[in-house]
């Protein structure tokens, strides 16, 4: 009986994270996971009319993965986007001064909520996604306050105008959910959702 000639073992389809965040790569790295390569998408963010915050946030992380998973049909393509709402209010990702200052003020001594949706795109086109919730207390911020946070340029770019996980973890009395989700990607669902799609990490050699 001629034996079977042996077979290679299959390749592990690699894993495209859909950000530029360096925060993102850091929080995946915490669990063991080093994407194999990172495509930002290129997408309009602006809030279509009536959109509320959770929608919002769920969309943008779909339509990220969806532009990126069309440039890499046979690898796992992840995509997040995180939103600070204030009732049915979207807050910008402020990129000046101004901006910055209003979401801060709006935001001090009250609780709000972050909302970061997840989209993961397995090869074949099989989609899952979800929206991991988070809310975040800060306390009464004073004029000084204010003004020494922007003058650290923190807030450039972030959703709310502020990063917890910098010197504003000093304005944050409480959160209740994922604190991993308010920097960015909430890292127990983001593994839940790459093992149950099949995803297996590529091994160093």
């Amino acid at each position: 009986m001629r034996a079977s000639p042996l077979r290679a073992p299959p390749k592990a389809a690699k894993l495209v994270l859909a950000s530029a965040s360096p925060r993102r790569l850091d929080l995946l790295a915490q669990a063991g996971i080093v994407p194999d390569s990172v495509d930002p998408a290129d997408i309009d963010e602006t809030p279509a009319k009536t959109e509320l915050p959770r929608p919002h946030a769920l969309r943008l992380a779909r339509d990220k993965a969806n532009a990126v998973a069309a440039r890499h049909p046979d690898a796992f393509v992840l995509a997040a986007d995180t939103v600070v709402g204030v009732g049915r209010r979207i807050l910008p990702k402020t990129e000046d001064d101004a901006s910055a200052r209003q979401c801060l003020a709006l935001l001090s001594g009250r609780a709000h909520r972050v909302f970061t949706g997840l989209c993961l795109v397995a090869p074949g086109g099989k989609v899952s996604a979800q929206v991991v919730e988070a809310r975040v207390h800060m306390k009464r911020l004073s004029d000084a306050e204010m003004t020494a946070y922007l003058a650290s340029g923190e807030w450039q770019g972030k959703a709310g105008g502020y990063a917890i996980q910098g010197r504003a973890s000093a304005f944050i009395p409480s959160i209740t959910g994922s604190y991993t989700a308010i920097v960015g990607l909430p890292l127990a669902e983001t593994v839940n959702m790459l093992t149950g799609a099949g995803y297996v990490a590529s091994s160093s050699d």
